[in-house]
């Protein structure tokens, strides 16, 4: 449940447009590492995932909310914990809703007495990988 509390405080800043409470959510350095599920495969470094966070925030893409489908589940062990699951993802552009499901995981780091996201994956499930469907009977 903390993590669920600090993921969800990060994704009320995505939605508020909220720069600073945004990169709040991250550690601070270059070893921060994020999977993302847009046309760029991954960002590394907070300098670059946070130029990222501001060419979003200028884009005219509206995040309206995001709902776990599935779990989330967590686990903390010390200073390090996880977070992932299924999301419903409902945005806005141009005016334009649109709803994806994407797996959504988080690698936390608490630092002063915050969770922050050391690693984030955030993709979409590819509809036929290998060219055989699903090879689970």
């Amino acid at each position: 449940m903390e993590l669920q509390k600090r993921i969800r405080k990060f994704w009320n800043a995505i939605s508020e447009r909220d720069i600073n409470e945004i990169n709040n959510g991250y550690c601070q350095d270059e070893d921060t590492y994020v999977i993302l599920e847009g046309p760029r495969l991954a960002t590394k470094g907070i300098k670059m995932i946070s130029n990222g966070w501001k060419d979003f925030v200028q884009s005219p893409i509206s995040l309206d909310k995001i709902v776990w489908t599935e779990g989330p589940f967590e686990e903390i062990v010390g200073d390090m914990g996880w977070i992932g699951g299924v999301t419903d993802l409902y945005i806005t552009v141009n005016g334009k809703e649109i709803k994806n499901t994407f797996r959504s995981s988080f690698v936390m780091k608490k630092i002063d007495g915050d969770w922050k996201i050391r690693h984030e994956h955030v993709s979409a499930a590819h509809s036929d990988p290998y060219g055989i469907g699903d090879w689970k009977k």
